[in-house]
């Protein structure tokens, strides 16, 4: 998938936190670590440094969902993960995501902190970000 591919499906899925634009992917893509994961109408974007994992985004066309796709990306963000050397993985979620923090957890994620008001939508209301771990060691 192209940045602008990339930019235009995030920009299907997301108000808030906001959608990234072309540029900003171009330039994740570009930095070390950094790989890309996709599927038919979705993407998941991460990032290795050192034994950590990040989980950037991850995207599903709406009327793609529901079908596996969200899991099956998260499931490849651990192996592809693990594979480079993390032992384990974080991210941050829209508190208000109840799906999103759903998928997460049933994929090994727990809740680690809470940052109050960190994601800003487009009527100027913020929501607060969950930050979830996973360990990667094992298998």
């Amino acid at each position: 998938m192209t940045p602008e591919a990339l930019a235009a499906l995030h920009q299907q899925c997301f108000t808030a936190p906001r959608p990234w634009s072309a540029g900003e992917f171009a330039g994740l893509l570009a930095g070390p670590g950094t790989f890309l994961l996709t599927r038919a109408h979705a993407f998941l974007l991460g990032r290795i440094a050192g034994p950590e994992a990040e989980l950037l985004t991850l995207a599903v066309a709406p009327d793609h969902r529901r079908q596996g796709l969200a899991a099956t990306l998260v499931g490849d963000f651990a192996i592809t993960s693990r594979n480079r050397g993390a032992t384990e993985a974080f991210l941050e979620v829209a508190a208000d995501n109840i799906a999103a923090r759903a998928l997460y957890s049933t994929s090994g994620f727990q809740q680690v902190a809470t940052r109050s008001g960190y994601y800003t939508g487009p009527d100027g209301i913020t929501v607060a970000a969950i930050v979830m771990r996973r360990s990667l060691a094992g298998g």
